[in-house]
């Protein structure tokens, strides 16, 4: 006995990038839309960044902010020891001690 052999229907062209498109979602919805918030949130920090707040840099180093002058920022150390550093490699601004 011979037994006809029937086809699989092939997707059509959507069905095929159907699961690209989710892949392409899933990807902005977990990885890009989480960082370009926190890089908003940073910019704005540094925005409102004023002489006197305390901070810390991105090597961990905490001090007080001297002096502000476009992008280079002041930094006063303990002792008296100030050093200038750019704007960006503040990481964040110590909320003040009540």
């Amino acid at each position: 006995m011979i037994f006809a052999q029937t086809q699989q229907p092939q997707p059509g062209a959507f069905g095929a990038l159907l699961p690209l498109i989710l892949i392409f979602f899933v990807f902005y919805f977990l990885l890009i839309l989480p960082q370009q918030k926190k890089q908003k949130s940073h910019k704005k920090m540094l925005d409102e960044l004023k002489e006197g707040d305390r901070i810390v840099t991105v090597g961990g180093a905490m001090g007080t902010v001297n002096k502000i002058k476009d992008e280079v920022i002041t930094i006063e150390f303990k002792d008296g020891v100030k050093i200038d550093y750019l704007k960006n490699a503040i990481s964040q601004v110590m909320k003040p001690q009540s």
